[in-house]
């Protein structure tokens, strides 16, 4: 249990945004104040109806939330959240399956204005996109593992939890501009202890998860590797592509220096998976190219500096 919980603390990063969070799961007005004054800090949009959802995930502002092998949504109107919260609910859903043997249960994720149940708070953050409801589990040990975990998780401060009683549900605020950072920091760890010695098939992985961790493709893992498809075994031994190889390739990186480069947008490209792919950050990706925003455009030219 204390490793389970250990892992989850090093995958997800902490966050300083206001004042201290207290370690409890009772919640206060201070942390719905809290939760308020970050989303406007990360500058998200609180959207006002279900007409305004659309343009929103066509702009990559919100992103689609989908039930796979480790998660599953329990009446979702509106199965969207901001790109940051929903790498989290994919890592969170990952390590509590590992744990439990069940999957992670989503009752609720944004949340328009005009959709909001009348005990909501005036400032709750769901319609920004940034809140997760998670069902509270009715196994103990599931129970014990996630509440312990989502505590351990709010005092590194990369998360507020309270646990509602009407219904019955965990809230999750999540902070996500420090965790991304963070995560691509360990990313560049990761890659150069993996480089060393190769990838080792754990449960539960698949090729497309292990490219997103080490920051290669699926096609290269494969002409590396020889693989005919996307079908590996637990134990299987995978050699990771050398990334000094990489610059010149399909994603459209030119080389201008030793640590810089040139990397042209494709279609489905987000600032968190360009970051990932090259070892730096989100915010290192801002101030390096004037502080654009999160709209990439296929085409678009952006300047990769190590940060």
């Amino acid at each position: 249990m204390k490793n389970l919980i250990a892992t989850a603390l090093v995958l997800l990063a902490p966050l300083s945004v206001g004042s201290a969070q207290a370690q409890s799961l009772k919640g206060s007005p201070a942390s719905i104040e809290n939760q308020y004054r970050a989303a406007h800090a990360y500058g998200y949009t609180f959207v006002k109806s279900s007409r305004s959802v659309r343009g929103m995930v066509d702009t990559g502002r919100l992103v689609r939330v989908n039930t796979d092998s480790h998660l599953v949504l329990h009446d979702v109107s509106f199965p969207y959240v901001v790109p940051g919260a929903s790498i989290f609910l994919d890592r969170l859903s990952a390590q509590y399956h590992r744990a439990c043997g069940e999957k992670l249960t989503v009752t609720s994720l944004l949340r328009p204005v005009n959709r909001q149940p009348a005990n909501s708070a005036r400032k709750s953050v769901h319609p920004a996109g940034m809140a997760i409801d998670l069902r509270i589990p009715r196994e103990r040990k599931c129970h014990s593992w996630l509440e312990k975990t989502l505590l351990a998780l709010e005092k590194d401060r990369v998360i507020d939890v309270t646990r509602e009683r009407r219904p019955p549900h965990y809230h999750v605020a999540v902070f996500v501009e420090r965790y991304e950072t963070r995560l691509a920091g360990m990313s560049r760890s990761m890659q150069a202890g993996e480089r060393g010695q190769g990838y080792i098939v754990r449960r539960g992985d698949t090729l497309s998860g292990i490219a997103a961790r080490t920051g290669v493709r699926v096609a290269q893992l494969r002409a590396t590797n020889g693989l005919r498809s996307n079908l590996i075994k637990v134990g299987q031994k995978l050699q990771l592509p050398d990334t000094n190889l990489l610059a010149n390739d399909a994603g459209g990186a030119e080389r201008l220096a030793s640590n810089e480069m040139m990397y042209r947008v494709n279609r489905g490209d987000t600032l968190w998976d360009i970051a990932i792919r090259y070892g730096t950050s989100v915010q290192h990706l801002r101030q390096t190219n004037g502080r654009i925003n999160d709209f990439l455009k296929i085409g678009q030219v952006l300047k990769i500096s190590k940060g």
